[in-house]
């Protein structure tokens, strides 16, 4: 008996391996089929996403329901199911451990690249522009407007800003109209239209007086 739960121990992680591997190693997309699409579907299933039979097969309803469920979890709504999505979409995503770190470090490695309006390149950012281009090199997904950003995730207190979170100001119109990156300490890296990209501080004279708020993406 003993002999039996440890082979079935045994099988499971090896499934469990195995399924993760090929995860992994193959992104899945419209198209193609399987008992790997079928259980995606199953998982977009038991969360509300996908609606139709179980059958293995990658159509468009199963891509759509990808994307929605994508959307739902801040990630690049492509439909296809890479390992990130994959080890979500299953539970078991380790992937996110230090993404903060990632966030800054990306962030600040842009700061100096020169302000362009409707920018998002390195030839020039925005600000709103920069954010979504940090995120998305991280393989987060954002709008790309700051009043639609500012939508995002969830709200923060000023007192409770952690490192990643974004922050909002009101500049050139009511709202959410300029936004940044928190690095911790006060301290945020934003796309500033007289300087470009650059770090400045919460109690700046003009920052302070024009804070949103903040929120919390990941």
């Amino acid at each position: 008996m003993q002999m039996f739960k440890r082979i079935i121990i045994v099988y499971f992680i090896c499934s469990f391996i195995s399924t993760v591997a090929f995860a992994s190693s193959v992104p899945f997309h419209e198209g193609d089929s399987g008992k790997e699409i079928a259980e995606i579907q199953v998982k977009l299933k038991e969360q509300g996403y996908y609606l139709k039979a179980i059958d293995g097969q990658f159509t468009k309803e199963t891509s759509k329901a990808v994307r929605n469920f994508q959307k739902g979890k801040k990630l690049k709504p492509d439909g296809i199911v890479d390992e990130k999505t994959y080890l979500i979409l299953v539970g078991r995503d380790d992937s996110r451990v230090g993404t903060e770190e990632k966030i800054i470090e990306t962030a600040l490695q842009l700061v100096g690249v020169p302000y362009k309006w409707g920018g998002a390149t390195l030839k020039g950012f925005d600000c709103s522009g920069l954010v979504w281009y940090v995120f998305d090199k991280n393989a987060i997904y954002l709008p790309r407007t700051a009043d639609v950003q500012y939508q995002a995730g969830k709200a923060v207190a000023r007192g409770n800003l952690q490192q990643g979170d974004l922050v909002f100001f009101t500049t050139y119109e009511q709202g959410a109209s300029h936004s940044g990156i928190y690095l911790g300490k006060g301290k945020f890296v934003h796309a500033s239209s007289s300087r470009g990209v650059m770090v400045s501080h919460l109690t700046d004279s003009y920052w302070n007086t024009r804070y949103y708020g903040g929120r919390r993406i990941f």
